[in-house]
């Protein structure tokens, strides 16, 4: 059934169970999923989708696509938008869902003869009080077209796919608050651990190789003390812009704030050799920074001779250790942990002073 024709506790019935499947997302592709679904059960469609105005582009990207998909249709798509300026209803003061047919002109009308539909229903999804996107949701040839029962219909389930996307939103910003750098927007501690610990996991599982690049910024202190802590700031900025650059060098490595001056690239898979290179490429580009001078860097693998890695403390102590010896030699390039038969001592005998800030004390509760 259809329209009108549709039992009012059915459609109420696909409206709770919407929320129920919003309320359970996690990520926002979980979220633009249950969308679809339940807006095309809800409101009777045989396909639907959720498309987000990208005002930057000043496009309109769609997100998912769900149910009986044409082809060259994909339910998530890479690439799939079109010029907000083709769709007026939505660009100019967004008001109630609009319907159209196959038969209808403009973009609408074409889209539904090109895929072989016979008609579709637009509501527009309003999140902090501004139009976030569109939910789109169509019906085959010969089955009846949408009513305005149905449009009517359609902003409520509209306010119910706006209340899960706005959840959504607030939890993504608050996990990337929660793991992020606010400074530099580098990885923060809290976001290393947990690497750190998975990546070690899996080397003690597979073998995989695990790197540390931990990298002390020179001069900070002066730099805070002759042009205030603004300047500091923008020489940790730039530092951090640099770290970033330098990691993506190395297939899936994690640049990271460790706090204060010190920074960290976490690398799993590539070999030793290219992680000692990429780490030595740093400390020359850091060199040249202004203000400030250089880093002291300090590399530890688990590809090189450091004895075995049982945890992620183990080999962030040795990194920090290796970061240690340069600093106190002036070195320009980085100290490697296992190259460096001074560092594996200093891991273990960290000098008077040195030992909570330097090798990692903080890590009470983890395995050693």
């Amino acid at each position: 059934m259809t329209g009108n024709d549709r039992p009012p506790d059915e459609s109420l019935h696909a409206v709770v169970e919407l929320a129920r499947a919003l309320a359970d997302a996690v990520t926002p592709r979980d979220t633009v999923r249950a969308a679809a679904a339940g807006a095309r059960r809800a409101l009777d469609g045989s396909f639907a989708a959720v498309s987000v105005w990208e005002r930057e582009r000043g496009r309109l990207r769609v997100l998912v696509n769900d149910g009986e998909r044409a082809a060259g249709e994909e339910e998530f798509p890479p690439d799939e938008s079109y010029p907000v300026r083709d769709f007026p209803e939505l660009a100019s003061s967004p008001g109630g869902p609009w319907t159209a047919t196959e038969d209808s002109a403009g973009r609408r009308g074409d889209g539904l003869r090109r895929r072989g539909r016979g008609s579709c229903l637009v509501a527009p999804v309003v999140v902090h009080g501004r139009a976030w996107g569109e939910l789109y949701v169509a019906r085959p040839r010969g089955a009846a077209g949408f009513t305005p029962y149905d449009a009517a219909f359609a902003a409520a389930v509209s306010a119910v796919v706006a209340a899960g996307i706005a959840q959504t939103e607030r939890l993504e910003e608050a996990r990337r608050l929660a793991f992020t750098d606010p400074l530099t927007g580098l990885a923060n501690r809290r976001a290393l651990d947990l690497r750190l610990d998975e990546a070690v996991e899996q080397h003690r599982a597979e073998g995989t190789v695990v790197s540390l690049v931990v990298c002390d910024v020179n001069g900070l202190k002066e730099v805070n003390d002759s042009l205030g802590h603004a300047g500091g700031d923008r020489l940790l900025e730039r530092f951090g812009s640099l770290l970033s650059l330098h990691g993506a060098a190395l297939p899936d490595t994690l640049a990271a704030r460790l706090g204060g001056d010190e920074f960290c690239l976490l690398s799993v898979g590539p070999p030793p050799d290219d992680v000692v290179r990429t780490a030595t490429e740093l400390c020359a580009r850091a060199a040249d920074l202004e203000p400030g001078r250089g880093v002291a860097c300090g590399v530890a693998s688990t590809g090189d001779p450091i004895g075995p890695v049982l945890s992620g403390r183990r080999l962030l102590r040795l990194a920090d250790a290796a970061q240690y010896a340069a600093k106190a030699a002036g070195e320009e390039g980085p100290v490697v942990a296992g190259r460096d038969s001074e560092v594996t001592r200093l891991a273990d005998h960290p000098p008077r002073g040195r030992s909570r800030r330097a090798f990692r004390g903080r890590q009470a509760g983890r395995r050693g």
